[in-house]
């Protein structure tokens, strides 16, 4: 497979099974209607249990544009190769939440809160402040960043379960940091499902929030960028 196409195929399952939760827990009548924030970082540590064993060895898994703009600023990924990933990872991310649509288009039609309808696509803050919100955004993907660049691979290749470091990292960061702005780390993650809200026919939909849309992107970029270059430098 090509590594552009691994790249979309495994965004597109990390955001259908990351979304996936999100429109589970919060939209009307589903089974897993009010469930927390517990289940919620579960499942997104799941999507990225899947999305990574099922193409690392394919495209590296980066899944992220913050993730593959930090490994060229830490000299591991070849700048040229950048562009190319970023555009398969937003179509990927775009994808998977046109999955989650079709998955609970009547949970739509049944849930009358616009914001629990825009928060299964995209991330947006519990207080609105967003300096504070720009500054957790890009921590939280720092840890992220340079968590995954410590990581060091065993010498007898654990198969599938490679990707369970990654898993409880991203466990770890959301039930520890995911309660300010939700833990985007990722314009794949938050920009291009937004777009997708803004383009489905959703009823009662309301704003995509525009607003705060530059927050989760700016954030896991600069957050990426800075933990690529401590690690650099460490």
């Amino acid at each position: 497979m090509n590594p552009l196409f691994g790249e979309f195929i495994g965004t597109a399952l990390l955001v259908l099974l990351g979304n996936g939760v999100v429109a589970n827990v919060l939209l009307s009548n589903t089974k897993g209607h009010n469930s927390g924030l517990i289940v919620i970082a579960f499942g997104w540590a799941m999507a990225v249990f899947v999305g990574v064993f099922s193409v690392a060895a394919i495209s590296g898994a980066h899944l992220n544009p913050a993730v593959t703009v930090a490994l060229a600023v830490a000299g591991k990924f070849e700048w040229a190769r950048v562009p190319g990933y970023v555009l398969s990872q937003m179509l990927g991310g775009m994808m998977g939440a046109l999955l989650v649509w079709v998955m609970y288009r009547k949970h739509y039609e049944t849930t009358d809160c616009a914001d629990l309808k825009l928060a299964t696509f995209c991330t947006g803050p519990a207080i609105r402040s967003l300096p504070g919100n720009l500054l957790s955004e890009v921590l939280a993907t720092f840890v992220l960043v340079f968590a995954i660049l410590s990581m060091v691979a065993p010498k007898m290749s654990l198969g599938a379960m490679d990707a369970l470091p990654v898993a409880l990292l991203v466990l770890g960061i959301g039930v520890s940091l995911g309660g300010t702005t939700g833990y985007a780390m990722s314009p794949a993650r938050d920009l291009a499902p937004r777009i997708m809200h803004a383009l489905l026919p959703i009823p009662g939909k309301g704003s995509s929030d525009w607003g705060y849309a530059w927050v989760p992107v700016v954030g896991s970029l600069l957050g990426g960028t800075l933990a690529a270059l401590t690690y650099t430098h460490l």
